[in-house]
């Protein structure tokens, strides 16, 4: 969903550029008050700031507010996400260095400093508003930077609750409120002067706004387009696979574009794979009802947002298709990739496509036809037990996240099962047009000083035979 493109023009007559200047200045002056903060000031704030949400009460609360307000996903995934994700991110980071020396290298006598940045510009997406702001605060703060939330028109509200709550956690610990805030009534001129005006452009959000934070002259961290692909080889445990599939794709009714998009199962367990999908709720569609979805989810070669995060039984009714109850999504039969096969690309419903493929070279191949089409660097999946085919699959396949045996929308932005680094904010490397490959978090947030002291002993440059010796004898003409 384009963030760009759902957002308002300016109905209230502000002045954009002065609104936002107002914003930064007190975003600043809020900044250098902790610009010079311990270690452990700046962990107390973040443990403050989530416990402000994450605590029982807070977080039901939050959870059906998004669900009211945003009318994506579910009350389950809202609170997953408010109450785990958030406890989650905190304890990731609550144990790192980010004050004074971070770092240092012995072997190259360098010690490396952190210093904040200033004030982030973080852009905030419909689809995932309960949690990311909390996520990107805390990872601000971390780095003693303060933070400006620019949310979705359609969950201004949330945003303004979360901020809120998070604002009061900084003054019970004697911290100035402003190192959180926020665009009350978000416009794209407002989310375009704030990127063009802070120091550090954190974006999340359709393609179009993560486009526009490239272009605002400020430095900035995009993420790409997702399509995840997960493939199913003959070494897996088809019932594990099948459970997690339907995790991965009804996780918030596949608001994230971590959702199983596609599903590849080699020939020799496509059969069995599909009926423990059938078996998981899933709903196999015929030829007839897979046209009817066709027309539903695209309308002029564009995603529906009226489908986007809609549980099955609402996304039948808009298709006109019969579903049996306990359905929770749907398998479609597909074959090729590109514009001439939409299921190919991501779908933000809970409807995967289901390919068949002979081995694993022709799932490589299949999975980079796809993402060449729609979600190139993001995240793939396997599931295997196969060492060689696992390390086959990430060799080839141009993507920064390769989950092994995990539900991949909640697994690539980390979680307590695996040791990727905890965020909402997914680099997608060159492949998806973004500066970095990994998680991003408190580290991307801070500028750093390199000391560098002479070392012990100078290095000397080796003779020619020793250092060019393994290319000589092509020049001995």
């Amino acid at each position: 969903m384009s963030d760009a493109a759902t957002q308002q023009d300016n109905p209230q007559g502000i002045d954009p550029k002065q609104h936002i200047a107002d914003l930064v200045a007190r975003s600043r002056a809020a900044q250098k008050q902790i610009e010079h903060y311990t270690q452990e000031q700046v962990d107390e704030l973040i443990t403050a700031m989530v416990y402000a949400v994450a605590r029982e009460d807070r977080s039901e609360e939050i959870a059906q507010f998004t669900v009211d307000e945003t009318r994506l996903g579910n009350y389950e995934g809202k609170y997953l996400k408010i109450h785990r994700k958030t406890r989650a991110t905190l304890m990731d980071i609550i144990d790192d260095k980010s004050v004074g020396v971070i770092e240092e290298d012995p072997e190259r006598n360098i010690v490396k400093i952190a210093k904040p940045i200033g004030v982030i510009g973080a852009l905030s997406p419909s689809t995932n508003p309960e949690a990311t702001p909390v996520i990107k605060g805390i990872h601000a703060v971390k780095g003693r930077n303060s933070i400006i939330v620019a949310p979705h028109p359609r969950a201004k509200l949330t945003n303004k609750k979360i901020c809120e709550y998070m604002r009061d956690a900084l003054k019970r610990c004697g911290a100035p409120e402003d190192l959180v805030l926020y665009i009350e009534t978000p416009s794209l001129e407002l989310t375009n002067e704030l990127m063009a005006q802070c120091d550090r452009v954190l974006a999340t959000g359709g393609g179009a706004m993560v486009h526009a934070a490239y272009s605002s002259g400020t430095p900035a961290l995009g993420v790409g387009v997702g399509n995840a692909c997960i493939t199913v080889d003959d070494t897996a445990d088809l019932e594990e696979a099948a459970e997690k599939i339907r995790i991965s794709k009804t996780l918030d009714l596949a608001a994230s574009c971590s959702s199983d998009n596609s599903v590849l199962a080699f020939a020799s367990i496509y059969d069995e794979l599909l009926e423990k999908l059938l078996h998981e709720g899933g709903y196999l569609v015929n030829e007839e009802e897979k046209q009817k979805l066709q027309n539903t989810i695209w309308e002029d070669g564009h995603l529906n947002t009226a489908i986007v995060a809609q549980p099955a039984h609402k996304l039948a009714g808009m298709a006109g298709i019969e579903l049996p109850e306990g359905k929770l999504f749907f398998i479609v039969p597909e074959t090729g990739a590109g514009p001439d096969h939409p299921f190919s690309g991501e779908k933000l419903s809970v409807v995967m496509a289901f390919y068949k493929v002979a081995d694993i070279n022709e799932a490589i191949e299949m999975v980079d036809a796809i993402q060449s089409y729609q979600g190139r660097g993001h995240s793939c999946g396997i599931y295997s037990y196969s060492d060689e085919n696992i390390m086959a699959y990430a060799n080839a396949t141009h993507t920064s996240r390769v989950m092994v045996n995990q539900p991949q929308a909640a697994s690539n932005s980390g979680n307590l099962w695996n040791g990727m680094r905890q965020t909402f904010s997914l680099g997608c490397g060159s492949w998806g047009g973004n500066s970095t490959n990994h998680n991003i978090s408190w580290r991307d947030l801070i500028n750093e000083t390199w000391v560098s002291k002479p070392l012990a002993e100078t290095k000397v440059i080796p003779s020619d035979e020793e250092l060019f010796g393994r290319v000589l004898d092509k020049f001995a003409d």
